[in-house]
């Protein structure tokens, strides 16, 4: 019997199913900058627990500000990238098999963290950074949920490239 592709079937047999993680990673960074822009003053700290405070800034650069001092150009060119970055996330999501967990959950990290800034910088022209970790006199760039979870989707690529059996 031939394979016929159909939506249920893309939905079912591919990485898309995942789409749902990018979900619910949007909507947690979206709710959690939505909470520090109710709560805290721009340029405000409210101290959470030691070494780790709220700090709402904006970020008009790349990750860890990079380029932030570029100007209007670095927006678009950022937006432009990011647009790109998700259509290919999507593509390499349809074409991974269902049963390669590690590697959808991967691109469905990264694809909700990058909706979720790419968001940001449509609406507001920056992103919206405010979790800040410092110990004594070392600090760590402020960061947002869409950062850590495109982080923590990079690594795991990384780790499923390392030590997943050979193919």
């Amino acid at each position: 019997m031939k394979f016929i592709p159909t939506t249920y079937n893309t939905f079912l047999y591919t990485g898309i199913r995942w789409l749902w993680l990018a979900f619910v990673v949007f909507a947690i960074d979206f709710g959690s900058k939505q909470w520090v822009i109710n709560h805290v003053k721009l340029g405000e700290s409210i101290s959470i627990i030691p070494n780790i405070q709220f700090f709402y800034t904006l970020n008009s650069g790349a990750a860890f500000s990079i380029l932030a001092d570029k100007g209007n150009f670095n927006i678009w060119l950022l937006t432009l990238i990011a647009i790109i970055l998700c259509i290919l996330l999507l593509v390499m999501m349809y074409y991974a098999n269902y049963m390669a967990k590690i590697i959808n959950v991967s691109y469905a990290l990264i694809l909700g963290g990058a909706l979720g800034n790419l968001f940001d910088r449509i609406k507001y022209g920056a992103v919206i950074d405010f979790i800040d970790i410092y110990v004594q006199s070392w600090h760590w760039p402020t960061f947002n949920i869409a950062d850590l979870s495109i982080c923590i989707g990079i690594i795991l690529i990384v780790l499923e490239h390392f030590y997943s059996p050979a193919k």
